[in-house]
């Protein structure tokens, strides 16, 4: 039975050579795992730069928007005449629209008094605005001029805003140095175009910014009927209306805000070569280990090929090398992705997190990598000839 037992046991061969001198593995491992946690916060900010851009976007209680075809994205909105609204309305599957006005000002920390840019949204308060069941309620405090609703997710450099008015401290500040008093709080979020945001009136915004004219908007929220192809809908109202404003469904808008970010900048070209540069460190690291690792025991394999050894057997225990490596470098990567994830959401409150997806392309990156470099370093066994190794 014992030895029926040891004849079918298989020596671990592979995990052999790899622990057989710990410092190499623990240099490869590191390699691996620095290349993985290059590739996780390399992609985490450029997935976190495209989510973030459309933190409000998403929000709005819409399903067609409209905008200025001089329109670039958020940090660049022209302006449209506010009567195509009133034009809109003349579709019969059109329930409502929401004028917005959308563009970035002064913000004075009440704290500290230094002044930073902050986007401010000025709509109808008797108007929709954001998918909130309680954001009715807030809007109905900014029928006083002068009163805005504070984004208590934005950036600490705003000053302690949240802070005091949930202590009850009557919070005033400066905008565009005029003076406000914040009415309430909302969570939008901040993004990578902007550190905070406020909502008010059109009648406060056109105050704080008087040089915007009265009928221009940036921004121009549609309601459709329920069950209404938004699409027809969209395409139809782009036809009846006038060049000077541009047709979105709320997916379009959304696409259109990433495209800018993705395509109109470099910074996603950066951070998707910046994964690339991890990826390319990793493969080198582990095909210097594994190549090193080869020809130190090239001896070896070539006797095992001389006992009658198939060249497809030994080119397998080099194979189980690299996914052994890949799973054992993957592992800490992902776990310290974790926690700089949450060092960077606690330091800039950016929604940057894992998901499933992210995860798996690193995993699937690793193991390319670990595995590319193992066909490499096989070709240093597949040219051993063992009759000169001896």
């Amino acid at each position: 039975m014992e030895i029926f037992f040891w004849k079918d046991r298989k020596i671990p061969l592979a995990w052999l050579l790899l622990t057989r001198q710990p410092l190499r593995l623990f240099v490869a491992l590191a390699g691996i795992c620095f290349a993985g946690i290059l590739m996780f916060m390399q992609l985490g900010f450029r997935d976190g730069l495209f989510d973030t851009s459309v933190t409000v976007h998403k929000l709005f209680d819409a399903d067609i928007v409209l905008i200025s075809p001089r329109s670039k994205s958020s940090i660049s909105m022209s302006g449209f005449p506010r009567r195509r609204l009133v034009q809109v309305m003349a579709h019969p599957n059109v329930v409502g629209t929401t004028p917005v006005n959308w563009t970035f000002l002064l913000w004075r920390n009440p704290e500290t008094l230094s002044t930073r840019s902050i986007l401010a949204l000025g709509f109808e308060p008797n108007n929709p605005l954001l998918n909130d069941q309680n954001f009715s309620t807030k809007a109905k405090l900014l029928t006083n001029p002068g009163r805005v609703l504070f984004d208590q997710l934005s950036r600490d450099e705003f000053g302690p805003i949240a802070k005091w008015f949930k202590e009850g401290k009557t919070v005033e500040t400066e905008v565009a140095g005029k003076r406000v008093r914040v009415a309430g709080m909302v969570s939008l979020g901040p993004s990578f175009g902007a550190d905070g945001n406020l909502i008010t009136s059109r009648e406060t915004f056109l105050k704080l910014l008087p040089s915007n004219p009265q009928g221009s908007i940036e921004i121009g929220l549609v309601r459709v009927s329920p069950g209404a192809d938004v699409r027809k809908i969209s395409q139809s109202l782009q036809i009846s209306l006038p060049n000077d404003v541009k047709v979105l469904t709320k997916k379009e808008f959304i696409e259109f805000e990433k495209s800018y970010w993705r395509n109109s900048t470099s910074i996603g070209f950066i951070f998707t070569l910046g994964a690339a540069m991890g990826f390319i460190v990793g493969c080198v690291i582990v095909y210097q280990i594994l190549y090193t690792d080869v020809s130190d025991h090239l001896a070896e394999y070539a006797t095992l090929m001389a006992m009658g050894y198939r060249l497809k057997t030994l080119l397998g225990v080099v194979a189980r090398e690299g996914v052994m490596l890949s799973i054992m470098g993957y592992v800490p990567a992902y776990i310290a992705g974790e926690g700089l994830y949450a060092l960077v959401r606690n330091s800039t409150k950016l929604p940057v997190a894992m998901d499933f997806e992210r995860a798996f392309i690193v995993f699937s990156l690793i193991l390319i990598m670990c595995m590319g470099s193992s066909f490499i370093a096989m070709k240093r066994l597949v040219d051993a000839d063992p009759a000169e190794i001896f």
